[in-house]
């Protein structure tokens, strides 16, 4: 394929304005990249976040990172990949030769900084019908009928799940049980606590229940999303509104302290909260993507006299190419929940309302589908 291809797009044009559903041209495939023809991709808080300037990605840019689709098209040089494959974007790029990769933490590759709102050589495949240049959400702007990744960003997947589930993996649910799994390597019997019972906290949750936890404590605000909680493998709930000592709550509710705590909110207070419900030698894990200028605070003295541990998770300290398939083995096996996490389907032009509903949290997983 080596023409330019019309698509429908979702763009974010200026930082806290609504998105908004346009026509772009999509340039065919360079050297090492891959043309896909999109069939379903998750509507992300990251989504929203980038569209509101949380993260700070140039304008204007075309959103989405929880992708999959087809290849239509191959560049020169492409392998392991074929036109008529099925593949799930990566929203980090990952280079497979850098320290990070090579010593076993490719979510942290070098390469994926050069990718922030580009491809990684620093081009952009494309424009609007103006002809202006358009940036890409973490290399993969994929939240459009047709988009040009590079090779290192997508993870090719059998025939036998859904479109729409091999999205959700690609980020919310790689996010979520390779916090619990990868980072904090959760030891069964243990006793966890979930902050935010939205897309990558419900998968937390699940992650918790995989590896065995014998207590899940999910926090949220919202009845509805303790409900689901529960659907997702909690054991318990907690309603934070109102609660002015909710750390106390916690430590009382899970006699004396949890083992390990997640924060899948993005706010440095929630943090705080977290690192304080741990018991002696506990894990917090901080999964939320915070503001740039968002700050945690803690009493240092807890860190040496107690053995607790604050640390973070990106992407779940995700290995793509071998934690996708053994995520959707889970879900084959009856073990990990997807279908479940999809709670509106949308059009493409139906994305404002989308982003609508995400900010005011209304689903677990609002899913573009274009096929």
């Amino acid at each position: 394929m080596s023409t330019l291809q019309k698509a429908r797009a979702v763009i974010a044009r200026a930082h806290g304005a609504p998105v908004t559903v346009e026509d772009i041209w999509v340039a065919p495939p360079q050297a090492g990249e891959v043309m896909v023809k999109m069939s379903a991709c998750g509507v992300c808080h990251s989504d929203l976040s980038a569209a509101r300037g949380v993260i700070p990605l140039p304008p204007p840019v075309v959103l989405g990172h929880e992708g999959a689709g087809t290849v239509v098209a191959l560049g020169d040089g492409v392998k392991g990949l074929a036109v008529g494959d099925r593949v799930v974007s990566s929203f980090v790029s990952m280079c497979g030769h850098c320290r990070y990769c090579s010593t076993g933490r490719p979510q942290l590759c070098d390469q994926a900084g050069k990718a922030a709102f580009t491809l990684p050589d620093g081009s952009t495949r494309l424009t609007d019908m103006a002809g202006q240049p358009l940036n890409i959400f973490s290399g993969c702007g994929v939240m459009a009928e047709v988009a040009t990744l590079h090779q290192d960003n997508v993870v090719k997947v059998g025939q036998d799940v859904s479109m729409e589930c091999c999205a959700l993996i690609s980020c919310g649910v790689m996010t979520g049980v390779g916090a619990v799994v990868n980072t904090a390597r959760l030891t069964a019997g243990s006793i966890a606590v979930v902050f935010g019972a939205g897309g990558v906290g419900l998968n937390a949750i699940q992650g918790c229940k995989i590896a065995g936890a014998a207590m899940i404590v999910a926090v949220d605000r919202a009845d509805t999303k303790l409900e689901l909680a529960r659907l997702f493998g909690a054991t318990h709930t907690v309603n934070a509104s109102g609660d002015d000592n909710l750390v106390k709550t916690l430590k009382k509710l899970t006699g004396g302290g949890a083992d390990y705590a997640f924060e899948c909110v993005g706010l440095g207070a929630v943090v705080e909260q977290a690192y304080g419900c741990l018991r002696k030698g506990g894990t917090a894990v901080a999964v939320g993507v915070a503001g740039v200028k968002d700050t945690t605070t803690l009493k240092t003295l807890t860190l040496s006299f107690e053995e607790k541990t604050l640390t973070g998770s990106y992407y779940g300290s995700a290995r793509p190419r071998e934690d996708f398939p053994r995520l959707m083995s889970l879900y084959q096996g009856g073990r990990l929940k997807l279908d479940e996490l999809i709670t509106h389907r949308y059009r493409i032009d139906e994305a404002p309302q989308a982003f609508a509903d995400l900010a005011e949290g209304r689903n677990a997983r609002g899913m573009i589908v274009f096929d």
